[in-house]
């Protein structure tokens, strides 16, 4: 008898099957127990009748608590009433574990619960829908990179040296040595764009930022690419494209996902190209004209940048920021040379930056100059010196951090629903 998954059963109209899975609910009448069995695939409603099994087998099925395991064995039946359309009459089944007072039931859990509970919390429709989203995500990411000619590089996760700045690393020994876990792959993006032209690199990355906020985890994961002889705006158009890719491929593959999370789908629908541009000076003027206190000169705050995207429909680019906030690698725009050739791309709803790059200083004396300015020692970047060298180029790039465009799609509010196992301030366990 054919083993199958619950998302295929409508080929699979009036003909027996095994399906393998978990019990998701179950509830009884007297003489008829139906099970909700989920396989990781779909739900679907299974049926027992107490005359088709000896009184101990169906005593044992209706002893079953939420979560065991089992086989089932059955006709196919199509029934509108039930989830997908079709159920299972089950004419045999086998127990793989009788699962008891599972801790996560239909009442209301705390927050500090769920995440100590992470690892069965994620066995919920919601936690599925999120995570599935999540998949289609990275999905679409490879994808939109591989069709334009990208090479996939990966990037190491020990590295000897900053690359976001000193206050936020992690540190940690390797062997006789210091070594930091990477905040980025992008110096070493730089290295393989070199080489290869278009690349980019997927993976996690770490920030040991003492932030409690909702939009910060210690761990997360970005997308990365870099590309030589790119110009700022050549990148602000890649980074558009890129969110719009996601976007489609969501909307297309995910909505039940996102009916299962309540999304607007209108609002994400409602997001086409071109997506609104404003310089620093433009937003600095905004928000001051909406109450902030920003002068001129100063980084964005987390309020500050809602307070911005809740202007516009679509992410907005907001460029040309001054360099002193920013990395010590950006490029100096050359007509304007207190502001970088950089963007940010802040999601709209408030849901703050998803996109940060920029154009890379080329010339080996500014970048040496620009070290010096941020108090980093020259040695370690010694490999990234000589990128400026040895056929230096202009070029450009940006990173999209995973977890932020996950929470803005599924209109979350809490970064740490968007990856199984999230690492925030206070959590490292599960």
């Amino acid at each position: 008898m054919p083993v199958v998954y619950v998302e295929q059963i409508g080929e699979w109209e009036g003909k027996e099957v095994t399906l393998r899975g978990w019990v998701y609910n179950r509830r009884s009448s007297g003489k008829l127990q139906f099970l909700l069995l989920r396989d990781g695939t779909g739900v679907i409603q299974c049926v027992a009748f107490k005359g088709n099994f000896p009184a101990e087998e169906f005593a044992l099925l209706d002893g079953l608590g939420q979560e065991s395991s089992l086989e089932v064995q059955g006709t196919v039946r199509r029934d509108s009433r039930s989830p997908g359309g079709f159920e299972v009459d089950i004419a045999r089944f086998r127990v793989f574990q009788a699962a008891e007072n599972y801790p996560i039931t239909p009442k209301e859990h705390g927050t500090a619960f769920l995440m100590e509970n992470r690892h069965l919390w994620l066995r919920s429709a919601r936690q599925h829908a999120i995570l599935k989203i999540r998949h289609e995500v990275i999905r679409a990411c490879r994808d939109y990179f591989d069709d334009r000619g990208f090479t996939l590089v990966d990037t190491p996760i020990f590295t000897p040296n900053a690359c976001e700045g000193t206050t936020t690393l992690f540190e940690t020994r390797y062997f006789d040595q210091t070594a930091y876990l990477s905040q980025s792959g992008q110096l070493y993006n730089e290295a393989t764009a070199a080489a290869f032209g278009k690349v980019y690199c997927f993976g996690p990355t770490f920030r040991a930022e003492k932030s409690k906020t909702r939009r910060h985890l210690m761990e997360f994961w970005m997308v990365e690419p870099e590309v030589a002889f790119a110009t700022l705006e050549e990148t602000m158009e890649l980074a558009e494209g890129l969110i719009c890719f996601i976007l489609e491929r969501v909307l297309t593959r995910r909505r039940a996902q996102l009916d299962v999370l309540e999304r607007d789908i209108g609002a994400l629908e409602r997001i086409v190209p071109p997506f609104p541009r404003i310089s620093y000076d433009e937003a600095v003027k905004l928000l001051q004209a909406s109450g902030s206190a920003i002068e001129w000169g100063g980084d964005f705050g987390g309020g500050d940048e809602t307070m911005l995207s809740e202007r516009y429909d679509a992410p907005v680019m907001v460029h040309r920021y001054p360099g002193a906030v920013k990395a010590f690698y950006m490029q100096p725009d050359p007509e304007r040379a207190e502001v970088a050739l950089c963007v940010d791309m802040l999601a709209p709803e408030g849901y703050g930056e998803i996109i940060g790059g920029g154009a890379r200083i080329h010339d080996s004396d500014l970048l040496l100059e620009r070290l010096a300015e941020h108090g980093l020692p020259p040695e370690p970047f010694g490999w990234y010196l000589d990128l400026r060298k040895y056929g230096s180029v202009p070029h450009a790039g940006f990173g999209m951090g995973i977890e932020r465009v996950v929470a803005w799609i599924c209109r979350l509010t809490h970064l740490r629903e968007t990856i199984a196992f999230p690492r925030t301030l206070y959590r490292i366990y599960p």
